[in-house]
């Protein structure tokens, strides 16, 4: 027995291409006081689509905006996880309120989340230059494991099917968001009901969904008339996984161009860079350097984000 423990530990180390698959198949089937992971995807460039982080950022603004992230993460691994999301959101014409809804897809290897949310969020003045808004999403999740693409010691093992089994439940999402011109602050709690997720028939309740907590906040300083320095933070966590938090400080030329670097506790350090054509389209581009021991299995992380507003409503 010690030896085929021996056998199966070396041809894990040698097989560098199923990593990741390993580390997402670990996520969603290991008991819930196991896993050291957290759920939900992660986004270099959170700053500029923070609505799908915080549904009360819908309304926020007063034009409508389409935002596409694509994240490519750990790249060199096969299978490594790749995230893309697409949303929408904007006020009403009239009242203090806003609207909105996103898709995104999360895959890694033989893995997948699919989920669709649609949001509401209440606006409240503050004072002439701070609001208030509440906010909550609710939708579907789905949660998909292909066990075709899973080679195990055992064929036969009955713990994975040799099939696609997927699970779908209700989500929702609650957000707080403090805002102003010149600096903005907000919380919000995901995954509020901590489903199980069904996906074997053996095992049942040890795939549990938690409730994952963020905390943001950033300020905007003018240096002068054409530059600006933005400071901004976002702090995840949920138990039993230890708080992970990114530090990040963008650069803006006459709100045109901008240029940012953010520092991940535990992880990496990005590198971003954007452009903003016309006061319409915004295009941004980041780079994410691992300093976790996985940086010597990947060349880095990319990701794009693509953006644009409508005219204004309101």
């Amino acid at each position: 027995m010690l030896k085929m423990h021996r056998c199966i530990g070396s041809a894990v180390k040698a097989d560098r291409l199923l990593l990741a698959a390993t580390i997402q198949v670990i996520l969603l089937l290991a008991p819930a006081g196991g896993a050291k992971a957290q759920q939900l995807p992660v986004y270099t460039q959170f700053m500029f689509n923070s609505f799908v982080f915080n549904p009360a950022v819908a309304g926020s603004d007063d034009y409508y905006q389409v935002s596409l992230n694509s994240r490519f993460q750990w790249t060199g691994i096969a299978d490594a996880p790749q995230t893309n999301s697409l949303s929408v959101y904007g006020p009403h014409a009239e009242r203090d309120m806003g609207f909105g809804g996103y898709i995104f897809n999360d895959a890694t290897g033989p893995t997948s989340r699919n989920g669709l949310y649609g949001s509401y969020a209440y606006n409240l003045m503050v004072s002439n230059d701070i609001r208030f808004s509440m906010g909550l999403s609710a939708g579907i999740l789905q949660n998909r494991v292909d066990g075709s693409k899973i080679t195990l010691l055992d064929p036969s093992d009955p713990a994975m099917p040799n099939s696609v089994t997927s699970s779908f439940s209700p989500d929702a999402t609650v957000g707080i968001y403090l805002y102003s011109p010149t600096f903005h602050a907000g919380f919000s709690a995901h995954q509020l009901f901590g489903n199980t997720l069904n996906l074997f028939e053996e095992g049942t309740g040890l795939n549990k969904l938690k409730t994952h907590f963020y905390l943001t906040g950033g300020y905007r300083y003018m240096i002068n008339y054409d530059y600006m320095l933005e400071p901004s933070v976002i702090i995840r966590g949920s138990m039993p996984t230890p708080i992970q938090v990114d530090f990040n400080l963008k650069a803006y030329y006459r709100e045109l161009f901008w240029l940012g670097v953010s520092v991940r506790s535990q992880d990496a350090v990005s590198f971003l860079v954007g452009y903003t054509h016309e006061n319409r389209f915004n295009f941004g581009y980041s780079y994410d350097m691992s300093f976790s021991p996985i940086r010597q299995y990947n060349s880095g992380s990319h990701e794009v984000f693509i953006g644009m507003r409508f005219n204004p409503v309101k």
